[in-house]
């Protein structure tokens, strides 16, 4: 059974004619006989009385209300794919890490809504893990995250590299540590550091740097919130590694300091040899999937986002010339 074919069927029972049908479909009438015919062969069943007009049989009643239930569905379903198609999309969903919400989308979402103004943007802060989640169950149309090719590595996934930034210690200003210009791995393990809760990709960074070190260290709580950081760093000793753009409210705080880490460091292993250590990066990315992008709110706000990254290296560039 084919829509076609139940368009034909509610046609002809509206105009009393297969030739009348065939004009009103915008088809011969031997196909709109054809349609029918095979409709009748699914059903295994007559629909129409031939004669003078055609009338519906006994089958025919009991196949209408059913048939346009279905045709009216199947218009409405068309209608809603056209104003997709269109840009007509009620809403646009994004999810992103808390420092990418904070002080990387503001100008995007603002431009967007004048690009989109029928479009509402729904922005949401969180996790990588999570933010991927949500994307691959449908909840979301894009996610900006701290790249993890293990999440990020499929068929579908369309991935775009915004920016790789360094991770700085965040520590209070009277820390033992702020008298030191670059602070070196073997001097973190000194003091307990807060981390970001599990499912966080900083999380798994940082302990993956600090074991490819061959360093333990003290995790002393797991927050989620940049506030919480803040609010716990500047009351003692504790420390935190914290990507650079994640600082930006915590440059002009006199009860904090920031501090880079060293690179190369010279770190003795557990064999008693030495190994060159690079600063710790983290890479952020923008997802989606390939079908979304063929809708043009969510195409238009991706590729805004990747126009922001392109200025922003440029213009890096440019300073790095000079």
């Amino acid at each position: 059974m084919r829509i076609e074919q139940l368009q034909a069927f509610l046609a002809i029972t509206e105009t009393g004619s297969f030739g009348q049908a065939a004009k009103k479909c915008g088809v011969t009438q031997s196909t709109i006989s054809r349609q029918i015919q095979s409709l009748e062969q699914d059903l295994g069943l007559t629909l129409f009385h031939r004669s003078a007009q055609a009338k519906l049989t006994m089958g025919g009643e009991k196949l209408l209300p059913r048939a346009q239930r279905i045709c009216q569905e199947w218009y409405k379903a068309t209608q809603e794919f056209a104003e997709l198609m269109a840009g007509k999309q009620p809403e646009l969903c994004i999810a992103a890490i808390h420092s990418v919400c904070a002080h990387y989308l503001p100008p995007i979402l603002q431009q967007f809504c004048q690009d989109y103004p029928e479009v509402q943007l729904r922005v949401t802060a969180l996790g990588s893990d999570r933010a991927l989640k949500v994307l691959r169950d449908g909840l979301v149309d894009v996610a900006i995250v701290m790249n993890n090719r293990f999440l990020t590595n499929s068929a579908e996934i369309e991935l775009a590299v915004l920016y790789e930034e360094q991770i700085d210690v965040l520590m209070a200003a009277n820390h033992p540590l702020s008298k030191q210009s670059r602070i070196s791995p073997l001097e973190l393990v000194k003091y307990p550091q807060v981390v970001f809760k599990d499912g966080y990709g900083m999380q798994r960074l940082v302990q993956q740097w600090f074991d490819d070190q061959n360093v333990q260290f003290k995790t002393a709580m797991e927050l989620n919130t940049l506030d919480a950081f803040r609010g716990v760093i500047r009351q003692g000793e504790m420390i935190a590694l914290l990507p650079h753009k994640a600082l930006t409210d915590s440059y002009n705080d006199p009860t904090l300091a920031i501090r880079p880490l060293q690179s190369p460091a010279l770190i003795s292993d557990m064999n008693g040899k030495l190994d060159s250590d690079n600063v710790l990066t983290r890479q952020v990315v923008m997802v989606t999937t390939s079908d979304r992008l063929m809708i043009p709110p969510i195409a238009h706000f991706f590729n805004l986002v990747k126009d922001l990254s392109k200025s922003s290296q440029t213009g890096q560039s440019q300073l790095v010339s000079k």
